[in-house]
């Protein structure tokens, strides 16, 4: 981007809406006095701005996050880490002091941030059922239509496509492992929400559960070819259909690039959820969409390595689902079914997912 001089001029005079302020020299760290706009500002790279305010000099460092690694592969990491420092600055003792927290705009202009107090987000409406909806009408009645059909394979469809789009950045895949098992979110932030004497629990499972995904964790890491576009929480609540299958997504999550399996077993885990509450196992007309799902996943991508990285993945939903937060009313035989279901996946090397039922056992 174009670091442009007079707009950092213009950016002191809005943070100091009520004073005389002068901009009277931009320079580099290492002591090289910027005189003209930067062109290929390069993200990271500190500046020291002299400012007189009122006739009072003062010296200030305009400081940006470099992109890379550890967390800042993305603006929106970056912007996180700014944030937290504006806010958290000031107070702490001795700590030098933030001024402002702002934005670079495509046209090279600076935008204050430091007076918000929460950021929003506007979005269209998306028209249609969510998806949800049709499991609900399928437990219910115990029927599937062919249109049923048609939309799990649609859906299936969606993940070959969006799958199908690849990244090069081992570093970002082993980043995104770690949070499957670290974030507050994911399975250490799941794990931390159970009461580990809930009755439909085992005496120190959770402790297991969690060792058990760290060694998952480690297998994972050297699968960094498999970075690819993702949706990131593609679960029936997050889709809505229209008519026949016409359909949005909503609420994508967790970031744009990540493990094929996180969204497989995302959908593929609530055709099971809701045939143990109709059936006590994977049943009928929602062991047909389970195999309509994924079985048509494979076939067009190929990827049966999925199989032998999605136990994690279902480790993790099989908590969501579990968890007396989200569903409160569900017997404890279901919850303990679900808890069997993510021993047993973790304890397995490739997925057998036509013999589902032996690992509610």
């Amino acid at each position: 981007m174009i670091l442009k001089v007079n707009e950092i001029k213009k950016y002191f005079q809005r943070i100091f809406p009520d004073k005389r302020v002068e901009v009277k020299e931009i320079s580099k760290i290492s002591g090289e006095t910027v005189k003209e706009d930067i062109k290929g500002y390069g993200y990271g790279e500190p500046l020291l701005i002299t400012v007189t305010i009122d006739q009072q000099e003062k010296k200030f460092v305009l400081s940006t996050v470099k992109p890379g690694g550890f967390g800042h592969d993305f603006f929106y990491d970056r912007a996180k880490i700014l944030l937290f420092a504006h806010s958290s600055y000031n107070k702490l003792p001795r700590h030098v002091r933030s001024i402002d927290v702002g934005t670079f705009l495509k046209d090279g202009s600076l935008v204050p941030l430091g007076e918000a107090e929460e950021f929003f987000l506007i979005m269209e409406y998306a028209e249609g059922e969510e998806y949800f909806r049709d499991l609900e009408r399928i437990r219910e009645s115990d029927e599937l239509s062919e249109l049923d059909l048609k939309r799990a394979e649609a859906l299936s469809n969606y993940l070959v496509e969006i799958h199908s789009v690849k990244k090069s950045s081992p570093d970002l895949y082993i980043r995104r492992i770690r949070e499957l098992l670290g974030d507050g979110e994911q399975i250490m932030g799941l794990i931390d929400s159970y009461d580990p004497k809930a009755d439909f629990l085992e005496e120190g499972e959770l402790i297991r559960i969690e060792k058990k995904c760290v060694e998952w964790r480690w297998k994972l890491k050297n699968k960094t070819h498999r970075l690819c576009q993702v949706h990131g929480d593609f679960h029936p609540w997050n889709v809505k259909f229209r008519k026949d299958i016409d359909f949005t997504v909503l609420d994508r999550s967790r970031g744009e690039w990540g493990e094929a399996a996180d969204d497989v077993s995302c959908m593929a885990i609530n055709y099971l959820f809701f045939s143990i509450q109709k059936y006590g196992e994977l049943k009928g007309p929602f062991e047909k969409l389970w195999k309509t799902l994924i079985e048509n996943y494979l076939e067009k991508t190929g990827d049966d390595e999925v199989m032998e990285v999605i136990q994690p993945f279902f480790a993790w939903r099989g908590l969501v689902i579990a968890s007396p937060i989200w569903y409160p009313t569900m017997s404890p035989e279901i919850r303990r079914r679900i808890f069997n279901f993510i021993n047993n996946v973790l304890e397995t090397d490739i997925f057998d997912y036509k013999a589902v039922n032996s690992y509610l056992k």
